[in-house]
């Protein structure tokens, strides 16, 4: 419960040495960065290697999900098919004929 009553003044000296401390990293962040950059680059060429390596097997493994999803629509559907021809003929023997005009 403490913590609650000295909260106040850590957020104080918090903000006050944090003020304090701006322009000393203002000056270094130049040196920061220019530590910084190769490691940047270093990150970039090993996130190419990976693009590289796993879109094409990220495309193939897409491919193959499509592929099954139709083979697996297809199965769901072959069922269906005598219901759907028995649905045209009844349509085909319902139907109004279109009167010429």
């Amino acid at each position: 419960m403490l913590w609650l009553v000295l909260l106040p003044f850590r957020l104080f000296f918090t903000v006050v040495f944090g003020l304090l401390a701006l322009p000393f990293v203002i000056l270094l962040l130049p040196f920061a960065l220019l530590l910084l950059i190769p490691l940047l680059v270093i990150k970039f060429a090993f996130r190419l290697v990976a693009a590289i390596l796993f879109v094409p097997l990220m495309i193939i493994a897409a491919l193959v999900g499509v592929l099954l999803f139709g083979v697996a629509a297809l199965a769901l559907a072959v069922p269906l098919l005598p219901l759907l021809f028995l649905g045209f003929v009844v349509w085909l023997l319902v139907r109004r004929p279109v009167p010429a005009l």
